[in-house]
């Protein structure tokens, strides 16, 4: 008979094989994020999609064909005792053997009048690349998903007045030879809700002291709400706003920005 935490791994590969492992391992493999001889960061935030991300980096460990070591790393930037025995517990029930450390993050953030969300944003990264480059790691792991990255390109058009997306990997600017990576990249969202409500599992869903402030940038809902609506009656709505990111026509476009320079479709008109 299996153990709860066999039965949640199993659920990874069987169950939910279409709609998790494969999109997964299709990232990983497609977009070249795991080499042999890595020592990746699995970077833990409580919610499901980060504990989802650390349970299928632990099964291609298991069962891939590329050697490379996992660490699974927790910031407390400031939990409530409540939410951070939540975390602990997930992870028991998980059987995922994290690395607690501790930061300031929510006591800099709270002093900030705007944008606080961005603000913790870049720290919590800053403070993940730190911590993994101590562990001896080369590479971060983040629980993103496909949503993530079509509400990121909504949003850099919509605020931003650019064309901007969520790539699968990055280099960080800061931290010499390290690396982003996003193996959940081709994952949609409602997949991630139903294998944690498949195995009850309940997990935190945004634990900072903005949550049900005024001060939320609630910019990143309306978007989801957005998609939400243009996917009940066009489905591939979401799947074509993915796809616009990868069949960029430049020959259409009025200018484009390359290493903080910016081209105009008049520099080359005339050649």
């Amino acid at each position: 008979m299996l153990t709860r935490k066999q039965e949640i791994e199993r659920s990874i590969i069987t169950r939910f094989r279409k709609d998790i492992w494969r999109p997964f391992t299709k990232a990983v493999r497609d977009y070249q994020l795991i080499q042999e001889g890595d020592k990746i960061a699995v970077c833990i935030s409580g919610g499901k999609d980060s504990m989802l991300l650390a349970k299928c980096m632990e099964e291609l460990k298991k069962h891939g064909k590329v050697h490379f070591e996992l660490c699974y790393i927790v910031m407390n930037p400031g939990y409530r005792s409540n939410i951070y025995k939540q975390i602990l517990n997930n992870a028991k029930i998980l059987g995922i053997d994290i690395h607690v450390f501790d930061s300031n993050i929510f006591d800099v953030v709270d002093k900030q009048t705007s944008s606080p969300c961005y603000l913790c944003a870049r720290m919590r990264r800053g403070f993940l690349y730190a911590r993994a480059q101590e562990l001896g790691c080369n590479k971060i792991a983040l629980g993103h998903h496909f949503d993530d990255v079509i509400e990121t390109i909504l949003l850099s058009i919509f605020y931003g007045g650019e064309y901007k997306s969520m790539p699968p990997k990055l280099w960080s600017s800061h931290f010499q030879d390290m690396e982003l990576i996003r193996p959940l990249y081709l994952i949609r969202e409602s997949s991630i809700m139903k294998w944690a409500a498949y195995n009850q599992l309940q997990f935190i869903n945004c634990a900072c002291k903005f949550t049900d402030s005024s001060k939320t940038d609630s910019k990143r809902l309306e978007m989801k709400k957005l998609i939400s609506q243009l996917e009940s009656k066009y489905p591939n709505i979401g799947a074509n706003i993915f796809k616009s990111s990868e069949n960029v026509n430049v020959e259409t476009i009025l200018g484009i920005k390359k290493d903080s320079n910016k081209i105009s479709f008049l520099d080359n008109y005339y050649k």
